[in-house]
């Protein structure tokens, strides 16, 4: 695939977008709002979907710890109002509709977001690593995934990843939204909570899971544009299987194309020298 180079817009033009999207975004959830779901329970539901974990804490070239720390107190923040969140059936969960703006005023703190291939601080900065979470843990999982955006720059380069490259939810308050709907008959819940050294999380449900779910990785490669830049392409696929480990389905669930920011196969190179 070819992809355009891209362009900066100017800071005028940003600001106009932005307006426009976040009035599109507004207009959307109030046309959806008696399908959302805001019930939440602090007991659990009887069984477990699935659970996954991330560092809370890594060490990204050039990037002051600090605002590292500071994503850690917005995590928190922004984890108590989704913890124990009921998603019935029928219903959708977005997530900024719950969490809302992310302000000063609320306690949040300058983290790191990332902007036209590189990075800055802003007030919230940070909270993709809940919205990544709550992605993967739902790719494992019977729910719908109703809308989820990947960033269009791939920033750094892959350090201890446990997960392929593209299987994250970007968020950018309101309008990068993620949205999940359950097309089930079963009743599931979301947990999700800052733990000493990770961030947890986990989906439960009313009634015992009859399949389990894998997300596979294909055709991943780094293709050289026409511009002198390079892409990162690769497809995810969600595997269903049976409890006895038979194969069921298998759906394309996203198609992945960035902008590489780091020299291609860098992590290769630097074990050779």
């Amino acid at each position: 695939m070819t992809v355009r180079e891209p362009k900066k817009r100017s800071n005028l033009r940003l600001k106009l977008g932005g307006a426009y999207f976040s009035a599109q975004r507004k207009l959307r959830w109030l046309s959806m709002r008696k399908h959302f779901a805001r019930e939440r329970s602090g007991e659990d539901l009887a069984y477990q979907a699935f659970s996954h974990h991330t560092p809370l804490m890594r060490k990204l070239k050039d990037v002051d710890m600090q605002l590292q720390r500071n994503k850690v107190t917005n995590l928190r923040l922004a984890c108590a109002r989704l913890d124990g969140l009921l998603l019935r059936p029928g219903e959708t969960m977005s997530y900024w509709y719950l969490i809302g703006k992310p302000t000063a005023g609320k306690g949040y703190l300058p983290g790191m977001i990332l902007r036209n291939g590189g990075y800055l601080a802003a007030t919230g900065g940070g909270l993709c690593q809940l919205s990544n979470l709550i992605y993967w843990m739902t790719l494992h999982t019977p729910l719908t995934v109703v809308e989820r955006h990947r960033h269009g720059y791939d920033v750094f380069p892959d350090a201890n990843r446990t997960q392929p490259f593209g299987s994250g939810a970007t968020c950018f308050y309101p309008y990068l939204d993620l949205m999940i709907r359950n097309d089930t008959q079963e009743t599931y819940q979301l947990r999700v909570r800052v733990g000493e050294t990770d961030l947890e999380g986990d989906w439960r449900v009313s009634a015992e899971p009859t399949e389990r779910y894998a997300v596979v990785e294909r055709s991943h490669e780094m293709r050289a544009q026409y511009w002198g830049g390079y892409i990162r392409h690769n497809e995810l696929y969600r595997q269903t299987f049976d409890l006895q480990g038979k194969l069921l389905a298998e759906t394309l669930v996203a198609v992945n194309d960035a902008v590489m920011m780091y020299s291609p196969y860098l992590e290769e190179r630097e074990k050779e020298g």
